[in-house]
């Protein structure tokens, strides 16, 4: 009987209807679906059977596809093979699959029988999508590879072992849409090389060892990522039509000015951060250690503004460069800019050289972090009149006195810069600025009514050192602040005077010397408190916040064993 017990599962399976599928255990199988991910497979799994459209096999140990492995398969269309030990594809196996626009190969040993795995390439004449990256494929090998895919639109070469982009390598990809190039060890790109690619939209070329891009032609790109090359040089192609580029990244490069895209009327994001752009204005002169290596940077015409046509802009990203000054002429052109940062420079004054006192910059969000400024004058925020967000830690800025007191009202009058014996920035009157950090900015105390007619919804005030908070230094916020950080001030009681702040749901005064909380905290309908590394041995009065409060850090204080009640609230 026991014999026939376990004999019987066989017998059922021996039984089964001709048409049911023969699965394997470890896949997962829809009726056109099958994913086999990373369960150990080392060969094509032939018994999956008829009807399947979409295959998943990545992250197994395949060696090889070939014809005798693959039969029944004529109606797949996707097919993933990436992460395996791939080195060998046979023309009879792509010809038993006629309808397949979809080949993920990613992550193989391609490199090796390129010749032969390259004619049966030749096969794929319906093949929409390909990624051959991580493959160590030469610019050769990558170029048989891909010789005679017509109808190709997708195509991935990312993380190979190419040096140059040859002539000849995309001349039969007359439909190709988007191209990855990335990561490789292009030098050079010869003349030509992309013309064929009248239809592409998208290109990568991020992470090689490319330094100069002179003539560039390609008119209907939309998107070109040239991040993390060496280019000294990048200039657009002389003539009148104009490009459709929206999307141009040329961070972590060595620019030293600012590119001159003289026909990109349509850019909308530009980031050419970390780079050693020195100045933004006309004219400038360039370094002294700087020799025009390329004819094509003293045809240059500095005296005109480079960003004039760039009126679509909307997000600009200038951090980590060489800029001392904030030049708002500059981007005064710039009519449609959203975002901006500076951050990470070496910003220590603005100018507006010739702007006129009615000029109204465009941008909501400003990052000029991690710079060195002292002061910023009154007309700095009136050319600003819609800025909303503005990250200015850490600085040297010290915020002014506006209630009874004429200091900084209209600091630097009518100078093109700030005048030398401004000594503070009027935060007070911005009137749609809704999110400001002054976090380590070395502020000593905080003057009355510092932010009075400006309706902050968060506030940053951290890593300012003994900072001393007097009565009334937050007048003005009662009905709008939302957040309030005054973490790692080393501030006591005495110097955290805060008013009733009506709308306040998260305060953070972690690392500081508090024994006991301020008082006019006890009217705010707090949700988060973070009140780390202090010197509160109690919280008896967390009882007003029984009915709001969702998250409390208490971490890092010298509670009392005697008076934990608050505990229970």
């Amino acid at each position: 009987g026991c014999f026939l017990l376990w004999l019987l599962p066989s017998i059922l399976r021996a039984r089964a209807s001709p048409q049911t599928r023969p699965s394997s255990p470890r896949c997962q199988q829809s009726p056109m679906k099958v994913s086999c991910k990373g369960v150990g497979l080392r060969k094509f799994p032939k018994e999956l059977g008829q009807g399947i459209k979409y295959l998943e096999l990545s992250n197994n140990f395949i060696q090889n596809l070939s014809g005798s492995n693959m039969p029944g398969f004529g109606q797949l269309e996707y097919l993933d093979v990436c992460f395996n030990q791939l080195e060998a594809v046979s023309a009879t196996a792509l010809a038993q699959l006629p309808r397949l626009h979809s080949l993920l190969l990613g992550s193989n040993h391609l490199d090796r029988n390129y010749l032969a795995n390259g004619e049966a390439f030749h096969l794929l004449r319906n093949i929409e999508v390909l990624d051959l990256s991580v493959n160590n494929l030469e610019s050769h090998m990558a170029s048989w590879y891909i010789s005679n895919l017509t109808s190709l639109r997708v195509l991935d070469l990312s993380g190979n072992t190419m040096t140059k982009v040859l002539a000849g390598t995309f001349q039969n990809l007359p439909r190709l849409r988007q191209l990855d190039l990335s990561n490789n060890y292009i030098m050079e790109i010869r003349e030509g090389a992309f013309e064929p690619l009248e239809e592409l939209e998208v290109l990568n070329l991020a992470l090689n060892s490319l330094y100069c891009i002179s003539g560039f032609s390609l008119m209907q790109l939309r998107v070109l990522n040239l991040s993390h090359n060496a280019l000294e040089l990048f200039s657009s192609e002389e003539g009148v039509e104009p490009y459709l580029l929206r999307v141009l990244d040329l961070s972590h490069n060595r620019l030293l000015s600012f590119p001159e895209l003289l026909r990109a009327h349509d850019l909308t994001h530009l980031n050419l951060s970390n780079n050693l752009i020195a100045s933004l204005l006309p004219g400038s002169p360039h370094p002294r250690e700087f020799v025009p290596l390329y004819k094509e940077m003293q045809r240059f015409n500095r005296t005109v503004h480079p960003a004039a046509v760039l009126t679509h802009v909307a997000d600009l990203d200038l951090s980590n460069n060489c800029l001392e000054v904030f030049p708002f002429s500059f981007f005064h052109s710039l009519g449609s800019l959203h975002s901006l940062s500076l951050a990470r420079n070496c910003l220590q004054d603005v100018a507006r050289e010739s702007v006129s006192n009615d000029t109204e910059l465009s941008m909501r969000l400003l990052d000029l972090h991690s710079n060195a400024l002292r002061v910023l004058p009154r007309w700095f925020f009136n050319y600003l009149p819609h800025l909303e967000s503005v990250d200015l830690g850490p600085n040297s800025l010290q915020p002014c006195e506006s209630q009874g007191s004429d200091q900084g009202r209209d600091l630097g009058g009518d100078s093109h810069t700030s005048a030398p014996g401004d000594t503070c920035t009027p935060f007070y009157s911005v009137p749609r600025l809704r999110h400001l950090s002054l976090s380590k900015n070395n502020i000593s105390r905080l003057q009355p009514h510092a932010f009075n007619g400006t309706p902050l919804l968060s506030l940053d005030l951290s890593g300012n050192r003994d900072l001393s908070m007097p009565t009334g230094a937050l007048g003005g916020l009662e009905l709008s602040l939302q957040e309030l950080s005054l973490k790692d001030n080393q501030m006591d009681e005495g110097q955290a005077a805060l008013p009733c702040l009506g709308t306040l749901r998260v305060l953070d005064l972690s690392g500081n010397h508090l024994s006991l909380l301020p008082t006019g905290l006890f009217c705010s309908p707090l949700e988060s408190l973070d009140i780390r590394n202090n010197s509160l041995q109690t919280l008896e009065t967390v009882g007003s916040w029984s009915h709001s409060l969702r998250a409390v850090s208490v971490a890092g204080n010298p509670w009392s064993c005697c008076s934990l009640g608050w505990l229970d609230t």
